[in-house]
């Protein structure tokens, strides 16, 4: 190994004495870089070698690189490059393909590798590395996209391109995303011809037999693919994204053409194409627009187009009254609603139509979970008390199940300051999952707390808290207790430590609580922390090393702490804790007891 390594050595120092006599480095900066590159290479080459050490290896390198940028901009020296730059580079190459020969399957390495050639402006590696990391991983279509769109924007080669994206077809031949930048790719190398086309036409240039072919330039070969991409892949989905597409291509006003007839013709039952449909119109110019439009006149332009995709919705709700259809209704409405406007009839008439669209809808049956909630928030917004409330009772009806629909419902009758709240939280709890119910439980004590006694705030936390669902009882036993300090001092939270403390399941912020609640006194009882800590250490100690490490401190600096109980606390820890906890107990313990915890 020693000989390999001197070997290595022996190769950089041409780049070395180059970097010395062209005053970019000196003679210490280069016995520095020699020492540290030997280390290096010491490492990558032993026999138990880690991925760590490549990565190592190549940063540094990578480093040496930027600083000898940095330093031929300060001193303006851009001569003997290929003796330095090159050399270190090509170094570069070398060491990363060691790694992904040895991590085949580690991908990061591979597009570590890729950033490198890019940045560097490696090209001819670069065409190298796509073909061997494709050959690894064929199964990544996103691989192949990145190889293929390189070739194509960067190495301006569309055959190299082309024949990458029928290389992924044969692994993928089902995926939406290889066909949409197949396509894509195919629609630029159109319009690439069309412009060289141009331009030799207006410079009246004698180009031999260079031919331009018509079905090429008009994008023939995008509607080849097109058509074979829709015999494989359905859905209105895959339709929209290619409109997107061709969409930024003006010569291809054709194929969009025929794209969209297909959309309609063979989705025509689907939601997403009359949404595309109808928000297509927002795109439509209404009427030719001068330079300087007044704000109302664009106001009312606007209203024109939005009323057009309110027609189109329409005639889709008739056509297919169905939930995600509605849906996109609504959520089309909301949309233009929440945007903002200076216009207060445009206003006006954004909320007809979307509270409009939200009662056709719930009349209908059709209307989602989600949606009722932000049809209540609106309700609210616009002062409709009355209208929220029946609408939220419809909504908990419908989706009687759903904690957030009750949550959502207890929330608006609470705003409202309604009267028969207690009584609609204890429907709500019986319909309700009780492993799912510690939202509405929460929502309860804290309306208790503003609205109702002591007393019954109490009743109802010692009925959360026997609940045999621990998500739900662990929670508010730490609530419960807080509420008790909070609302009646330390001494009510002590008793209601007292009283839950062997009310299993607890947590660990439960015991954290009230030894802050011990310590926020004027006079902290060391006997009351020793009490906590060893109740604590019962449910937890086999587990939480961190919780020993703290009685220990606790032992070590309060007034009436006794530091020689901590050995003896240091001996049961080690004895109840398990697995790697003792050896995370250790290392803690000793950086304790050297003063660096």
């Amino acid at each position: 190994m020693a000989e390999v390594v001197q070997q290595q050595i022996e190769d950089r120092i041409p780049e070395l004495e180059q970097l010395e006599r062209v005053g970019l480095f000196t003679n210490k900066e280069i016995r520095a870089v020699i020492k540290k590159v030997s280390a290096l290479e010491y490492r990558i080459h032993r026999r138990a070698i880690g991925k760590e050490d490549f990565i190592n290896y190549v940063q540094y390198e990578i480093n040496l690189l930027e600083l000898i940028k940095k330093r031929r901009s300060r001193i303006g020296y851009f001569f003997k490059k290929d003796d330095i730059e090159y050399s270190i580079v090509q170094r570069i190459h070398r060491i990363f393909r060691r790694a992904t020969t040895k991590w085949k399957s580690d991908l990061q390495l591979w597009l570590s590798h890729v950033a490198f050639c890019k940045k560097w402006n490696c090209k001819t590696q670069l065409s190298k590395l796509f073909s061997s990391m494709l050959a690894i991983h064929p199964d990544k279509p996103a691989l192949w996209i990145m190889a293929a769109k390189w070739e194509m924007e960067d190495r301006l080669s569309s055959e190299s391109a082309r024949h990458l994206f029928l290389r992924a077809l044969r692994f993928h031949p089902e995926s939406p995303k290889v066909f949409q930048e197949y396509f894509r790719m195919e629609l630029m190398h159109a319009e690439k011809q069309r412009k060289e086309k141009a331009e030799i036409e207006q410079a009246k240039m004698d180009v031999g037999e260079l031919e331009y072919s018509d079905e090429i330039l008009n994008g023939g070969l995008a509607r080849i693919i097109y058509k074979d991409a829709i015999q494989k892949i359905k859905g209105a989905e895959f339709h929209i994204c290619l409109l997107a597409v061709v969409k930024l291509f003006g010569f291809a006003q054709g194929l969009q053409k025929e794209i969209l007839e297909d959309l309609q013709a063979l989705h025509a039952d689907d939601p997403l194409t009359w949404d595309f449909m109808a928000r297509r119109e927002l795109e439509m110019d209404c009427l030719p627009t001068p330079e300087h439009v007044s704000k109302p006149t664009k106001a009312m332009d606007l209203d024109r187009k939005e009323q057009r995709c309110y027609v189109v919705y329409e005639t889709a709700v008739h056509s297919i009254s169905t939930a995600p259809m509605w849906k996109c209704f609504v959520t089309f409405c909301l949309e233009r609603f929440k945007r903002k406007t200076n216009s207060e009839d445009l206003r006006q008439k954004r909320q007809d139509r979307l509270l409009n669209a939200f009662c056709r809808a719930h009349e209908s049956d059709l209307l989602e979970e989600s949606l009722y909630v932000e049809w209540l928030h609106l309700l609210l917004e616009l002062s409709q008390p009355e209208t929220a409330i029946e609408i939220a009772a419809a909504a908990t009806e419908r989706f009687r199940h759903s904690v957030e629909m009750w949550q959502t419902r207890l929330q608006v009758l609470m705003e409202l300051k309604s009267k028969d709240i207690a009584l609609r939280i204890e429907e709500g709890l019986k319909q309700v999952n009780t492993k799912e119910s510690l939202p509405l439980w929460l929502l309860w004590v804290q309306w208790s707390e503003e609205a109702q006694s002591a007393e019954v705030t109490e009743a109802i936390f010692q009925r959360a808290v026997a609940i045999p669902v621990p998500a739900v009882s662990i929670t508010m036993k730490e609530k419960y207790l807080d509420w008790a300090h909070r609302s009646s001092g330390y001494k009510k939270a002590k008793k209601v430590f007292a009283s839950l403390n062997e009310n299993r399941p607890l947590s660990l912020g439960f015991f954290h609580k009230m030894i802050q609640f011990e310590k926020d006194q004027e006079t902290c009882k060391m006997r009351n922390l020793q009490e906590y800590y060893e109740r604590a250490l019962r449910e937890f100690g086999s587990s939480d090393p961190d919780l020993w490490l703290a009685y220990i401190k606790e032992e070590l600096n309060h007034p009436l702490g006794k530091p020689e109980n901590c050995g003896q606390i240091h001996w049961r820890a080690i004895k109840c804790l398990q697995g790697e906890h003792v050896e995370d107990f250790v290392s803690k313990y000793t950086l304790l007891q050297t003063g660096h915890l």
